[in-house]
Formats: C-alpha cells, structure tokens, sequence
C-alpha cells in the first residue's frame, strides 16, 4: 500500500458557510490533495483550495491536525492501494464566488454548517469535520 501526504482547509466565508468540493464529480469532500515535492502542508492547502474553488484569499485561523483515511475509489469504497496521511487547516475568507480552476474537480458550493457532515463522502471525512471546533 501506497502511503502519501495530502493538505487541504476547512473554510468558512461571512456569512458561516463551510467550502465543499466535488471530486471528480463522483464524490464530495473538504478541499485538499497531495503535497507536492518542495511543498509544506499550509503551502499545499491553500493551493489546493485555489484550484478546487478559485479562492485565493484565505486567513489562517488555526491548523486542525491530521487524519488518514484511504482513497476513494471508482465505486464509491476504499481504495486500499493508497493511505493518506491528511492535515487540515482552518481557514477564513471574505470571496463569495467560486470558480474551480482544476477540471478534475468541476464544482464548489458553500454550504450550510450543518449540512456539510452529511453531504460529505468518505465516513473519515464526515468524523474529522465532525470535530472541528469553530
């Protein structure tokens, strides 16, 4: 099994909304993707944000630690071919627009707080947002 080191962000906008992304118009998730070569983790979120929704302008609130969970493979399960290791940021921004730039994730929406956990995919996804403290 493949072990690799992915980055992303909860974001939050104004009015208490919380950033989701489909991937790969299959799945639903926070975004976040692999650290690149070079990359530390914060540098990686905030690109990954950037390419799943369009948003550049991010405040660092806090980092919220990390989790593993596998990949999402075609039919919905686990992949079991590769582990991430995960580390989630906390993020605040004033953008409203979304505009995903990476094509493999073609939609972004805000969504109400509460109604993030449940439209989430991945069981390991829905716990750790679960217990983000806001």
């Amino acid at each position: 099994m493949k072990k690799t080191r992915s980055a992303g962000g909860v974001v939050t906008n104004s009015e208490g909304k919380v950033l989701v992304v489909s991937q790969r118009g299959t799945s639903w998730s926070l975004p976040k993707g692999h650290i690149d070569r070079g990359e530390s983790a914060l540098v990686a979120a905030k690109r990954e944000i950037y390419e799943e929704s369009g948003i550049r302008d991010l405040e660092l609130i806090r980092e919220l630690g990390t989790y593993e969970r596998h990949r999402i493979g075609v039919d919905g399960g686990d992949d079991r071919s590769e582990l991430k290791v995960i580390t989630m940021f906390l993020f605040r921004t004033s953008e409203k627009s979304l505009r995903p730039v990476d094509p493999d994730n073609p939609e972004a929406r805000w969504v109400e707080r509460s109604k993030v956990a449940p439209l989430l995919t991945h069981e390991k996804d829905k716990e750790f947002f679960q217990r983000v403290e806001f």
